[in-house]
């Protein structure tokens, strides 16, 4: 990777850098990870802040970390603006889910049985697996231009979909896979 030279945000791109994760948060169904397509759409593609390499490593580093899952949003930040960047997507982040989730929370416990409450917690699964194989995907990419590299990341993606859907195995096993793959340089 090469040396990271954070990008100079004006005040007007900062605000728009937290109300995008704010946005984001709100659509976060499965967890801030699954929204990690769009945030690679703004970040790299529409606003070139950093690399499509910078983006898979802020997530890979951060998802390596122990710790919350989310943290990867505070990498992506920081490798955008520094410390005020990790500050616009973490709480841009963190805000709106969190107030949500404790309204929801209390409102969805005491209707927990409801089949309507049954029903829409079954309608969120496919919503969930879809954004995730999309995430899996938007974090491959930088190694599909290669013809190995994109067979072992294509694989890695079914792999990991097939034991997760099929197995109770924990997906620390198949981080373990993936990173011994990623060694003997398959991707």
């Amino acid at each position: 990777m090469t040396p990271l030279v954070h990008a100079t945000l004006t005040h007007a791109d900062l605000l728009g850098l937290f109300a995008h994760f704010l946005v984001l948060s709100l659509l976060a169904v499965g967890g801030a990870i699954t929204t990690a397509p769009d945030m690679h759409r703004y970040v790299v593609d529409e606003h070139q802040w950093i690399s499509d390499a910078q983006f898979s490593a802020s997530v890979a580093i951060a998802q390596a970390a122990p710790g919350p899952n989310v943290l990867f949003v505070a990498v992506i930040g920081w490798n955008v603006a520094g410390p005020i960047g990790a500050l616009a997507t973490m709480s841009g982040t963190l805000l709106p889910s969190t107030a949500l989730t404790l309204v929801a929370t209390r409102w969805g416990t005491s209707r927990r049985e409801t089949r309507s409450m049954r029903a829409f917690t079954a309608g969120l699964t496919p919503l969930t697996i879809g954004l995730l194989v999309a995430t899996g995907w938007v974090l491959a990419r930088p190694y599909v231009g290669d013809d190995l590299g994109a067979f072992g990341a294509i694989g890695l993606i079914v792999v990991a979909i097939v034991v997760m859907m099929r197995t109770r195995i924990s997906p620390m096993w198949l981080v373990g896979l993936g990173a011994l793959v990623g060694a003997l340089g398959w991707v």
